[in-house]
């Protein structure tokens, strides 16, 4: 069986290299009874792939169970899963059938599993080696065939570390992983299935299917859809139903796409650190590392400022105990362009042209440091328009240098009139 047929069977839309290999390895472990692990952020459609390994399977005539871990309550789950005998707990009326139980000879989707409760796990690791789980309030042993399909957006392997999720459950459950790439990662996936969403929400509602103009379609393709392909149908459906004209620029597109945090272009990436927690250190963080940075330098300055005002004999000696702490802010606001980022006044500098002012006029200096050292929107500007004149106006190379997408970077250029 190819992977289009498959594709046209499940409504699976794309062509991404990712999506192909994990629509591969799902065909290739379908016929067989191993576990699977699927992984892959929230939204991405990993029940599909445990479809697909249901339907391809010998099990396919069997029941197929869909259960998400993180929605039952704690109190709850060894219930729904295992069963339970009457008067086991509060409310057990009668006896009850759990998932397990009642999926004997087919398949059970286990979804969002890092949710799952330490004491739950356990009871599902006896499944998984032995076929083997006693109901709520019995001490009889049952049995059951069941093939069982996991799947989480979190990372287990620091679940584990963490001590929320049992390390002997984890490798028992990845005997064969399938990662489901995000969708910002499938490149132009993303407007066959805003295609695909439009054309099917206009049929529903006998509309006229929206079309995109090509600067909205590098919007939409530069957009990095933190919901995945649940928030691009629901953009598609949004679109579809509110906006009169059927032809969709960029400028109206951009209305229906949440504002991302990254809103200072700054780029930070370091090699040596990979899988490190800085991997995630979003451009937000950087720019409240700096804003903070440079209270805290105000404040340094304040500090010198006034002790130099009480004892002048220590004038010379105070500044330079605190030329050491400004050369080190310095170095650590500079970017690989000397000029591309905020610095600070020299202390000896600001002495030796302030030498007759009065405390008034100390304030009123601070305040003007302060303001000139926030101006972060003339330095955003400035390494906006080196990033687009060294890559000669390419806005998917400039993008890249500034560490941004590139719908941020289209928004910023139309703010700072940097058409031309």
């Amino acid at each position: 069986m190819e992977i289009q047929t498959i594709k046209n069977r499940f409504g699976i839309i794309g062509n991404s290299n990712q999506l192909n290999y994990a629509i591969k390895v799902a065909m290739q472990v379908a016929p067989t009874d191993m576990t699977v692990l699927i992984t892959g952020e929230s939204g991405v459609g990993k029940e599909s792939f445990s479809k697909i390994i249901h339907q391809l399977s010998v099990r396919k005539h069997g029941q197929f169970i869909a259960v998400n871990c993180g929605a039952i309550p704690e109190g709850t789950i060894d219930s729904e899963l295992f069963g339970h005998e009457k008067g086991s707990f509060t409310g057990a009326y009668d006896a009850r059938k759990g998932y397990f139980e009642v999926t004997d000879g087919g398949t059970i989707f286990l979804d969002e599993i890092g949710e799952m409760p330490l004491p739950t796990q356990s009871r599902l690791l006896r499944v998984l080696e032995n076929g083997e789980f006693i109901r709520v309030g019995s001490s009889k042993v049952n049995k059951t065939n069941v093939r069982v399909v996991a799947a989480t957006n979190v990372n287990l392997i620091k679940a584990v570390e963490k001590g929320k999720f049992r390390e002997d459950l984890y490798y028992r459950l990845n005997t064969v992983p399938i990662f489901v790439p995000p969708l910002r990662e499938r490149g132009n996936d993303v407007e066959l299935l805003f295609r695909k969403f439009s054309s099917d929400f206009a049929e529903k509602y006998g509309m006229t299917p929206i079309k995109l103009t090509d600067d909205a379609k590098n919007v939409l393709v530069g957009y990095r859809y933190p919901g995945n392909i649940r928030q691009l149908k629901n953009i598609a459906e949004q679109i579809s139903l509110l906006e009169i004209e059927r032809e969709i620029n960029a400028e109206i597109l951009m209305k229906y796409l949440p504002q991302e945090g990254n809103m200072m272009p700054a780029l930070y990436h370091n090699q040596g650190e990979k899988g490190s927690d800085k991997e995630n250190f979003s451009e937000r963080d950087i720019l409240y590392k700096i804003l903070f940075d440079m209270r805290n330098d105000v404040e340094e300055l304040k500090k010198l400022v006034h002790r130099v005002l009480k004892n002048e004999n220590y004038g010379d000696e105070i500044i330079k105990d605190h030329e050491e702490l400004f050369e080190m802010r310095h170095n650590e606001f500079k970017s690989d362009n000397n000029d591309s980022a905020p610095y600070l006044l020299s202390a000896k500098k600001e002495e030796e042209e302030n030498n007759n002012y009065d405390l008034e006029d100390v304030q009123d200096a601070e305040h003007e440091i302060e303001d000139d050292s926030l101006s972060l929107e003339k330095q955003e500007k400035e390494m906006i328009h080196k990033a687009l004149v060294k890559n000669n106006n390419k806005r998917k190379y400039a993008a890249q240098d500034l560490g941004i997408s590139e719908r941020t970077l289209y928004r910023k250029i139309k703010q700072y009139d940097l058409q031309n």
